[in-house]
């Protein structure tokens, strides 16, 4: 599999288990509805879990334009790849984000709270503070990139993309998914965590696009924090790796 399709397919298990379990949490009609934070943390756990089973071997399962920024400032991968990265991952969330809508999409249409509908495709405060919000999910993606960093194996040496493991991927796939649980259930709770852009503005983009019978507008004053939270936190990552080696 090419390195880039499988980061798409990556994210896109990754978002679409992410924004399912928040869909199966939020809304009414759901069997799942009012499971309240744990199961919603456990559920993007096992997402990534997920995307990472499938893409790890292929692309090394970066699935979040901050570990690919934070792994290249610490020198374990290229430049270069950056940007076909994040077009993957970005188009791979928004995929994801259309699939859950599509089949939780009557149960949206029953839905009153436009607010909760907006809640499971992406992120919030629970009280807004630009500065605090920032800081928080600069400082949950810090931990996330940190430690992938310690475990992450060797520098990137090859040419052909298909033989690089560097990533979430090769730290394994359960200690990777047991790590955004710990940050969900230790740091979550300000701005719901989304330390990674793409899984914040990907599923943001899809809401604005499909029709939702009572929706709100996708609150774009918001979502800038999202993106550069965790790109300030995961370059901070990777220069603090350099730095303590």
């Amino acid at each position: 599999m090419d390195a880039y399709i499988a980061e798409f397919i990556g994210t896109l298990l990754l978002i679409l288990l992410g924004v399912g379990v928040n869909a199966n949490v939020s809304l009414k009609d759901s069997f799942a509805f009012g499971g309240g934070s744990p199961l919603i943390t456990f559920g993007w756990g096992f997402a990534v879990f997920a995307g990472v089973v499938v893409a790890g071997p292929y692309s090394g399962a970066h699935l979040n334009p901050a570990v690919s920024i934070g792994l290249a400032v610490a020198g374990r991968f290229p430049w270069t790849e950056v940007p076909f990265y994040i077009l993957a991952q970005l188009l791979g969330a928004m995929a994801g984000a259309f699939l859950a809508w599509f089949h939780f999409s009557d149960h949206y249409n029953n839905m009153d709270d436009k607010d909760s509908i907006l809640g499971t495709f992406c992120t919030s405060p629970s009280i807004p503070n630009t500065l605090k919000n920032l800081f928080s999910e600069a400082l949950g993606t810090f931990v996330l990139v940190f430690v992938v960093l310690y475990l992450a194996g060797p520098t990137f040496t090859s040419d052909s993309m298909s033989d690089t493991v560097i990533g979430l991927g090769s730290i394994g796939a359960l200690p990777v998914a047991f790590l955004v649980v710990g940050i969900g259930m230790s740091l979550g709770g300000t701005t719901g965590y989304a330390i990674n852009p793409t899984r914040d503005f990907g599923p943001r983009l899809v809401h604005a696009l499909v029709p939702i019978k009572n929706k709100r507008d996708s609150n774009w004053r918001y979502s800038w924090i999202p993106v550069v939270g965790p790109t300030l936190g995961a370059i901070v990552a990777g220069a603090a790796f350099l730095v303590l080696g």
